[in-house]
């Protein structure tokens, strides 16, 4: 087949070439062809004349096209045909360029002489669509002469698929004409033509189900009609085809497509029985009632399977329900004590259901265009409300405890109320009617053995004197707990508490809390701190008022008078050694108490501490006291010689003055 070429490129008209002419009598310049170059792939022959007259000038002209049928059978080498050219003088012809020494390598070739383009094997269209080659020369005048050759394609690419075997999981709850899978064939024929337009087709599908018909669509795209069941068929196995449309043979490959349907909760779970005794004694909390037997068609241990249990009804905040994992039954179990003189039956209602939302998917008709009519219910509708079962508890009565009427009780009364009074009383019932109820009320926790209980009536008296300033008392506050015991089988106990506000009484005199002192005598004035303390409370105890009695005002004073700590002064000098003190102490109400003070006055070196040693003056009062009593023996002697006991008797005297009279 020939053709011309290039004759409309951009709107250009090509002109024609003096001596040189393609079969139709026009050429079209290389400059004219720009825009071909990406499609056609012309192949060029160069002329050179042999004479040496004519004008140097290099052009290049497609004169030529040939097509060559790709993977044609030879035999080979085999002439394509000569390029013909109108000549006036002789041309010789070299060929280079794709096809000669361009890949494909050594496809075409040329005679020098003749013009003849020679084949030398196969060409392959989806490699080289198109060839293009020059004739080179290298003499002094060339015309360079393009020449076309298109490769025709053949049917020799069947559609291949990406995979040889898709696999895809879908959920049985997919709606119909939901994506399901893409499978695309890829056909490397001429794109465009029949050799390479695919039509897809199911070829066969492993089980056949009544309620699912797959399909596939011109893209690929894998979908189905109707409902998915996976209890009916958990893995379809599809043989898809894929086929162009070639005019003398048809090509085709297939592939595999595994779809694995995933459970979901298309079964509601059903009560089918139950084990355990239906029945609990008044106040037992913790304890299993009973279990509830469920069925569900779903896969075990799934959320489709796995069953949740919800109580209902006036009495379920008493009860609970939990799940056994591995059997899905419901574990019903008394949280709350339950008393049986409320009623000897508890009402409830159980509802099941699974973890994952249900739904159903019914197919109702087949139309045979378009998809199927199906009837689709999910966890909103009407059918999805869970099961429900009615359940009746029997309560059993059981001796009950005695109950106080008030638990907790709180009394005041004064601290020092006499022993014997009434303090309150506690009543007492026992609501059994099975059981005999004869109550008795005893002295439970009672530290100080402060009060009488009256067993029959539970009447509380004081047995003792109350002491508001015992340890016992706390805050002001003594507590005492009354015990209410039955003669039922077994015997039940009943406790309530009493709290006793004692009132303060002026009932403790003003203390001291040192009655001994030491007094560093100083220069002046010296002065100690008294402090005072009274067990009672406010207003029965500080500030306290300070008295000195028995005419010590005269030497000391107290400062100031009223206070908790005040100061003891010296108002004069006072000699070293030890003082005694009457002082009186009185409350806020005036309850007084008198107390006598030692006051030790010493010459202190540190500290205010008449009784520590002195580290600066022992060794001088030791130098003191060693003088005295060689004095005394000296005079004792003197005593022997004189016989005079006058000077002993003064000396002895003089050893008893205070000691601080020997100081040094």
């Amino acid at each position: 087949m020939r053709s011309m070429l290039g004759t409309h490129v951009k709107g250009f008209a090509c002109g024609y070439l003096a001596g040189v002419r393609s079969p139709v009598g026009r050429f079209c310049p290389q400059s004219h062809r720009h825009n071909l170059q990406a499609d056609l792939w012309p192949l060029v022959v160069l002329g050179a004349a042999s004479t040496k007259a004519l004008t140097r000038e290099t052009r290049t002209w497609i004169i030529d096209s040939f097509s060559i049928e790709e993977e044609h059978p030879g035999p080979y080498p085999f002439v394509l045909g000569p390029i013909r050219v109108e000549q006036n003088y002789r041309l010789r012809f070299r060929l280079t360029g794709s096809g000669v020494d361009k890949d494909p390598v050594g496809v075409l070739s040329i005679d020098t002489e003749t013009g003849n383009i020679i084949v030398h094997r196969k060409v392959d269209y989806e490699l080289f669509p198109h060839l293009k080659a020059i004739n080179a020369s290298n003499e002094m005048v060339e015309t360079r002469l393009g020449v076309e050759i298109n490769i025709l394609d053949i049917n020799d690419n069947e559609p291949t698929f990406q995979k040889e075997v898709y696999n895809t999981t879908v959920e049985e709850s997919r709606q119909q004409g939901q994506l399901v899978l893409i499978a695309v064939a890829t056909d490397y024929d001429k794109k465009g033509s029949p050799n390479s337009t695919i039509d897809y087709r199911i070829v066969s599908v492993k089980p056949e189900t009544p309620n699912v018909q797959f399909y596939i669509e011109k893209s690929g795209r894998i979908s189905f009609k109707g409902c998915l069941d996976y209890e009916k068929a958990k893995v379809y196995t599809m043989v898809v085809e894929a086929k162009d449309r070639g005019e003398v043979q048809r090509r085709s490959s297939s592939c595999a497509v595994i779809v694995n349907v995933e459970d979901r909760n298309n079964h509601m779970p059903v009560f089918v029985g139950h084990r355990g005794p239906w029945r609990v004694k008044e106040r037992e909390a913790g304890k299993q009632l009973l279990r509830l037997q469920v069925t569900d068609k779903d896969s075990r241990k799934t959320a489709a399977w796995r069953a949740r249990y919800t109580l209902h009804g006036e009495d379920s905040d008493s009860f609970h329900v939990d799940t056994d994992p591995e059997t899905n039954e419901g574990i019903l179990s008394v949280i709350k004590p339950l008393d049986y003189e409320e009623g000897s039956w508890r009402n409830l209602s159980v509802s099941v259901e699974n973890e994952s939302p249900f739904f159903s998917c019914e197919v109702t008709g087949r139309p045979p265009q378009g998809l199927w009519t199906v009837t689709y219910v999910d966890s909103s509708g009407e059918a999805a409300r869970p099961r429900m079962r009615k359940i009746s508890i029997a309560v059993e009565d059981v001796n009950d405890p005695p109950e106080f009427l008030v638990g907790t009780k709180n009394v005041t009364v004064d601290e020092n109320v006499e022993s014997g009074s009434l303090l309150v009383n506690f009543t007492v019932e026992d609501e059994d009617t099975h059981f005999a109820s004869n109550l008795v009320c005893r002295r439970g926790k009672d530290p100080a053995g402060w009060i009488d209980i009256d067993p029959r009536t539970c009447e509380i008296r004081t047995a003792k004197v109350f002491d508001r300033e015992s340890p016992f008392v706390v805050n002001g506050t003594y507590t005492v707990t009354i015990i209410a015991l039955d003669n039922g089988q077994p015997p039940m106990t009943g406790t309530a508490t009493l709290n006793i506000h004692l009132r303060d009484q002026n009932d403790n005199i003003p203390q001291l809390t040192v009655t001994e002192l030491d007094m560093c005598l100083m220069e002046g004035e010296s002065r100690v701190s008294i402090t005072a303390f009274d067990l009672d409370g406010y207003p029965y105890s500080g500030p306290f008022t300070f008295e000195l009695l028995d005419n010590a005002e005269g030497h000391w004073t107290v400062q100031p008078s009223l206070g908790t700590t005040v100061s003891l002064v010296t108002k004069r000098a006072v000699h070293a050694g030890h003082h005694e003190l009457r002082l009186k102490i009185s409350d806020m109400q005036g309850l007084s108490s008198q107390w006598n003070v030692s006051v030790t006055v010493c010459h202190c070196s540190f500290e205010p501490n008449c009784h520590a040693p002195r580290v600066s003056s022992s060794r001088a009062g030791g130098v003191a006291v060693g003088v005295v009593l060689g004095v005394l023996l000296l005079l004792m002697g003197m005593e022997a010689t004189w016989a005079g006991g006058a000077v002993v008797r003064n000396t002895y005297a003089a050893l008893r003055r205070p000691y601080s009279f020997l100081s040094i």
